[in-house]
């Protein structure tokens, strides 16, 4: 079996952190996104992996040996025009087998059991199987209506209040017989949600809806995002984190470079040869990317700081994100919800942020 993530979107809900890098390969708990998609299938015996990409492609192509270190088999697909979640599949039909197929769409965090979708799917001889997440309020996605015997029976995208008559949504990992795809042209813009599988529906396929209690995110916002963090962190989904972890449970890489005045509090991550100066306190929520250097008497709290930035002595920084290689001056006060695009510079003495709940 193998699978596809369709991972060639712009990013745009997360910009500016995506200006420069592909939401694929963000770095998430200083690890990129990617891995942990990638680890999920590789948990479930599903070696062979196409890639779909479009933007920022050669940022991927960069981390693909290490992907492949991990024992993934990577095959890629580019799309010279984005064609939508179908489209993108239908365009790598070239590395289709006779076998269905696992596709994942490239910003959803999960530890979905797999295994026991494929097996669901087998035994109920589906064309598609949809795997679905209860929400309090679906009305942001899509909603997915089942009979009693699991059979997807409606779809309802972005529903009204009073079209809410159940509360599963589609979670965006499927299993697909690739049969579905012959009538679907190639180098066209087709959506799964909007046109294919309310297609497949409408023509009596068995489609059905594998529901279960697994975690799942879409991180495609600086919010989600932020959250994703946080539940790695606290371990509430099934991941691997970066780093060595101490007793106080702070995950380390190497080179590490402490004060013996600083106080560091976990659940935070510390990368390769960051730099910490003396009197610092790095609180809970706390990641720092590689080369990341922190000046004297700092402190951070719920903060994701990416590679390579800078931060001066006397800076505060709670409920922000970060980019690459940025420069943050000394006596520099950063509040929640910011978000810093890579190569910013902020004065001395700067004072920025707003307050908007999501770092709580």
């Amino acid at each position: 079996m193998r699978a596809i993530i369709i991972a060639g979107g712009l990013g745009t809900r997360l910009r500016p952190l995506t200006y420069n890098t592909p939401k694929i390969v963000v770095p998430l708990v200083n690890q990129p996104f990617i891995f942990y998609m990638v680890d999920l299938l590789l948990r479930h015996g599903v070696c062979e992996i196409v890639l779909n990409l479009h933007y920022l492609s050669d940022k991927v192509h960069e981390v693909i040996g290490e992907l492949e270190k991990k024992g993934a088999k990577i095959f890629i697909s580019l799309e010279k025009d984005p064609l939508g979640t179908a489209g993108a599949v239908k365009n790598a039909e070239e590395y289709f087998t006779d076998e269905p197929m696992v596709v994942l769409n490239g910003d959803i965090l999960t530890d979905l059991d797999i295994s026991a979708m494929v097996k669901m799917h087998r035994e109920k001889q589906a064309r598609v199987t949809v795997s679905l997440a209860k929400v309090e309020d679906p009305r942001a996605y899509g909603l997915i209506v089942l009979d009693q015997a699991g059979r997807i029976s409606r779809f309802i995208e972005k529903p009204a209040s009073h079209q809410i008559i159940a509360n599963t949504i589609n979670a965006g990992t499927y299993i697909i017989d690739p049969k579905i795809f012959v009538n679907i042209p190639k180098s066209k813009f087709f959506m799964f949600e909007r046109d294919v599988f309310p297609q497949l529906l409408a023509a009596g396929e068995p489609l059905y809806g594998y529901t279960s209690d697994a975690y799942w995110l879409d991180c495609g916002t600086p919010q989600k995002y932020f959250i994703a963090h946080r539940d790695i962190l606290h371990q509430d989904v099934e991941a691997k984190i970066f780093g060595h972890k101490t007793e106080r449970g702070v995950y380390l890489g190497e080179g590490v470079l402490l004060d013996k005045s600083d106080k560091v509090l976990g659940p935070s991550v510390l990368g390769n040869h960051v730099k910490v100066g003396a009197g610092t306190y790095v609180q809970e929520l706390v990641c720092l990317g590689d080369n990341v250097e922190v000046g004297e008497n700092c402190n951070l709290e719920r903060a994701v700081v990416w590679k390579g930035t800078k931060i001066g002595n006397d800076v505060r920084i709670r409920g922000a994100l970060i980019g690459n290689e940025c420069i943050i001056e000394d006596h520099v006060s950063i509040g929640p919800g910011m978000i810093l695009a890579d190569g910013t510079i902020v004065k001395k003495g700067s004072i920025l942020g707003y307050y908007v709940g999501w770092q709580d």
